[in-house]
């Protein structure tokens, strides 16, 4: 699918780690602090990463959750922002949901992946197209340089259509 110009505009300004600096200096930025960042944004998916480190490093000597947690979130909710700006039309969204597991103690920078931008697509074109919000639930799975899964996280991201 081709991306809208608004789309294309969205992403390749998240995508430019310059734009990216100064967009999470005013929107996120405990994300910031932590180094959360965004290493590749399609249609298709997203790829964060949360580095390992004194400003994202917990007691025990791993990655905090809640710094995870971070970048687990914007693999997630980078894809909402494509598809709401792609849409054209002012879209309210909201994670009515979360579940997160953890496997492995995260020592390393993690990546985190979320591949279902498509389902995101159909949501938000739904939403437009009956104004009735629609539910997506969107899973992204951290991972060390190695592959190692670290955590998993389940968001359910509520989308509508403003006014509708």
């Amino acid at each position: 699918m081709a991306l809208t110009p608004a789309g294309e505009t969205f992403r390749s300004r998240v995508s430019n780690p310059l734009f990216f600096f100064g967009w999470s200096l005013v929107k996120l930025p405990s994300a910031l602090f932590c180094g959360v960042g965004v290493a590749e944004l399609t249609e298709s998916g997203c790829r964060t990463t949360v580095p390992y480190g004194w400003r994202s490093q917990n007691p025990f000597r791993s990655t905090y959750f809640a710094a995870q947690a971070m970048a687990a979130e914007l693999s997630t909710g980078a894809l909402v922002l494509l598809a709401t700006t792609d849409a054209g039309v002012p879209i309210s969204t909201l994670i009515v949901g979360l579940e997160a597991t953890f496997g492995k103690k995260a020592d390393a920078t993690t990546t985190f992946f979320c591949d279902q931008g498509a389902d995101v697509f159909v949501a938000v074109r739904e939403a437009v197209a009956t104004g009735e919000p629609r539910n997506v639930v969107l899973q992204t799975v951290g991972r060390l340089p190695d592959g190692t899964e670290v955590s998993r996280f389940r968001f359910t991201w509520s989308v509508k259509k403003k006014g509708g």
